[in-house]
């Protein structure tokens, strides 16, 4: 699989601010948005926290769009603005571990996750080690905070 260039990278995690700045604000929760795209650049699916349901995260959402057999996910990149999670407080898959479920060979994140509701977040590790290019986009960073206002001070 070819890497998609660095131009393509920052498009898609915008399209991921853009829609985290859909979320319904909650004060216990990060806005989150989530795109999945294609090996030829097409969005497969998109999601936001809790677009559906109080406790989704985007990644969750994303993913419940396509099924689990579909093949395209092999060869796909999901943009998250936020880290994938590691743990979640609910008894719900976190969404690394669905990410390696689904089997995506790459994830682009504009935003570690800090230690504001989990103590360490390790779900890039967690994808490294399972075999996953992360990469991090550092200059959207403040992009994707702003869409998290609602929690206060992130920095």
């Amino acid at each position: 699989m070819d890497a998609p260039d660095r131009t393509q990278d920052l498009r898609w995690i915008q399209r991921a601010i853009d829609l985290a700045a859909l979320c319904p604000p909650a004060a216990g929760a990060y806005s989150v948005g989530a795109v999945i795209v294609g090996e030829d650049g097409s969005e497969l699916a998109s999601g936001y926290s809790r677009a559906t349901g109080p406790r989704e995260h985007a990644e969750e959402v994303a993913l419940a769009q396509l099924p689990p057999s579909d093949p395209r996910l092999a060869r796909a990149t999901i943009y998250s603005t936020l880290e994938p999670c590691s743990q979640r407080s609910a008894s719900r898959t976190p969404c690394a571990q669905r990410i390696l479920e689904a089997g995506i060979p790459r994830v682009v994140i504009a935003w570690r996750e800090p230690s504001l509701f989990v103590h360490n977040c390790v779900g890039y590790e967690q994808l490294v080690e399972g075999g996953v290019t992360v990469v991090e986009l550092p200059e959207l960073t403040a992009a994707a905070k702003a869409v998290n206002a609602h929690l206060g001070d992130l920095a």
